[in-house]
């Protein structure tokens, strides 16, 4: 029996006052990507950055490949995880469709799940966040 690849991501997002200028950052797999997304809130801005480390996570891999790979999603995002994991309503109407997006994008692979790991284990994604938004100033 094949081996199913198991995926690392670590994402973060941010804003600079809430809302105001936001970034995120994405750790997959050991690439780093980190982008200005516009004006946003924090919640909004940890989504994003899920979201985009997913798409991400599955154009390197490729679909067949995806839908066999096991990822770990790990932010600092208390809110995000137990969002994902069902442990919290989604209250904010901006979240729900957010919420839903990483929710489809989830059937990509094989499993997805979600862990909160504190700021400390979270340092490459959150200083991908503060670089794109060092790079505005």
């Amino acid at each position: 029996m094949e081996k199913h690849q198991k995926i690392i991501i670590n994402t973060d997002g941010g804003a600079r006052g809430n809302p105001g200028p936001a970034a995120i950052g994405a750790v997959v797999d050991g690439r780093e990507y980190g982008e200005y997304i516009g004006k946003t809130t924090n919640n909004i801005a940890e989504y994003s950055a899920v979201i985009f480390a997913l798409k991400k996570a599955k154009a390197l891999l490729g679909g067949k490949k995806a839908g066999e790979a096991e990822i770990e999603v790990r932010a600092d995002s208390e809110l995000l995880v137990k969002q994902m994991n069902g442990e919290y309503k989604i209250k904010e109407e901006s979240l729900k469709s957010l919420f839903i997006d990483v929710w489809n994008l989830k059937l990509d692979f094989k499993s997805v799940t979600f862990k909160h790991v504190p700021r400390e284990e979270n340092k490459k994604a959150d200083a991908l966040v503060n670089r794109a938004l060092d790079t505005l100033i």
